[in-house]
């Protein structure tokens, strides 16, 4: 009878100690799964400056839109509209929003109004606080249209009337 009892007691021994391993087994595995790295998504900062405002659209590399913002979202005056302090929070905003979506790294897509030199500078106050944000900035693309002849002149066989 005794040895009935040991043999029992030596059998529920072996299982406790194989169910531990098993769920040690298990345990490894979850944090291997943890361990892998996720992968960075891109997207696409989309920034329209304009004397006005300033427009902040955010896309995935197919072109899907994923937020937007303005800098007349952020403030009620009108004549701020357009200010680089305003645009900071326009792009915390978008920030915010990319984080959601697990974006990492972004290409910058900057336009300007027709005719204009260079970008505003609303346009490099949303870039630093991007980069301030732990945004990896791959790429940043002026797509600024140029003006190239412009309309016809006005005249005629006898020339511009003044």
């Amino acid at each position: 009878m005794a040895e009935e009892i040991k043999k029992e007691l030596t059998q529920i021994e072996e299982l406790e100690q194989a169910e531990k391993k098993l769920e040690e087994a298990g345990s490894e595995e979850t944090q291997e799964k943890k361990e892998k790295p996720k992968k960075d998504r891109i997207g696409i900062l989309h920034i329209q400056t304009t004397k006005n405002n300033t427009i902040l659209t955010l896309t995935d590399v197919a072109g899907n839109i994923l937020t937007k913002s303005s800098g007349g979202q952020n403030t009620k005056q009108a004549r701020l509209k357009s200010s680089p302090t305003v645009a900071m929070f326009a792009a915390k905003k978008i920030s915010e929003e990319a984080k959601e979506y697990g974006i990492t790294s972004l290409y910058i897509r900057n336009k300007a109004a027709t005719g204009e030199i260079s970008p505003s500078s609303a346009s490099h106050a949303i870039i630093k606080s991007l980069s301030r944000d732990d945004f990896k900035v791959l790429s940043i693309l002026d797509i600024t249209k140029n003006p190239r002849g412009g309309p016809k002149k006005g005249g005629g066989r006898r020339g511009r009337r003044v």
